[in-house]
């Protein structure tokens, strides 16, 4: 599991941070002493559970946990204060647990055995990609409407390269084989990503798209696809393959020609 501690108290924060390495010594722990390192820090790291104070400079912990919430709708949040006086609106987000400070290891330990969200919920994965047949983007079991088409394109390509990091010239050499303008390629490619951006951020969902500088990758790790199941499982996969795959991209015929051959070496075995 993932901890975020927030704490504008240094000495607040190492304690906080000691406690819950004891009570989980496999959690990785993640502290900020600011509501906007936080925020940004869980826009790069999916939070499990985040231990907040209400009452924080800029940003107050609240506020926090609403936009900790739009990132992660299954986060555990856990409000640590002085006082009983925002115990009200941390009800109203729904919070985990509220611990008055000083915060024991006891009263901590209490919190991570009754979460609201416990781990085995979260193991369901929100995106799936259909792969065999025409390739397909699911999140909460429907497909997902891009703004333009070669998104949708660019994001089968992601899938098809299973996590590895494919440049802005490999996604331009795979959507446009043709000739052409490479400059009105590169700034379409632009719009491209940016639509695949607004619909990440529209749908909730962070870190599916893991981006570098010229280059992108899914998150193979995030998503569940029949492709990565079926090359893990072959005949004990959940998804047969049938002998068709992403059948609408004509550059999708490489890793077709692949799957064939491991699955005709599959009948050969039998």
């Amino acid at each position: 599991m993932t901890f975020l501690a927030v704490d504008k108290n240094a000495d607040s924060l190492s304690k906080l941070s000691a406690m819950l390495a004891k009570i989980q010594p496999d959690a990785e722990i993640l502290c900020c002493d600011s509501s906007l390192n936080a925020l940004a820090t869980a826009r790069e790291k999916e939070i499990d559970v985040a231990f907040l104070e209400p009452e924080m400079p800029e940003l107050d912990g609240l506020n926090l946990g609403q936009y900790l919430k739009e990132l992660y709708p299954l986060i555990n949040l856990v409000y640590l204060s002085k006082s009983q006086k925002h115990g009200c609106a941390a009800l109203s987000l729904h919070a985990s647990g509220y611990v008055l400070k000083p915060a024991s290891e006891n009263a901590l330990r209490r919190e991570l055995e009754d979460l609201r969200h416990p781990s085995e919920q979260k193991t369901h994965k929100r995106v799936f990609a259909q792969t065999f047949g025409n390739f397909e983007l699911f999140v909460d079991g429907k497909p997902v409407a891009f703004k333009y088409s070669r998104t949708k394109e660019i994001v089968a390509l992601l899938v098809n390269n299973r996590g590895a990091q494919t440049t802005n010239g490999e996604i331009i050499g795979s959507l446009w084989e043709d000739g052409g303008d490479p400059e009105k390629k590169a700034s379409y490619l632009s719009n491209l990503r940016q639509d695949l951006q607004n619909t990440m951020t529209k749908l909730k969902l962070t870190g599916i798209i893991v981006k570098q500088r010229g280059s992108m990758a899914i998150a193979a790790d995030k998503i569940e696809c029949d492709l990565y199941d079926w090359l893990a499982r072959k005949r004990d996969s959940k998804y047969p393959y049938l002998g068709d795959y992403m059948n609408q991209y004509s550059w999708a015929e490489y890793m077709h020609a692949e799957l064939d051959e491991m699955n005709w070496a599959l009948d050969d075995e039998e």
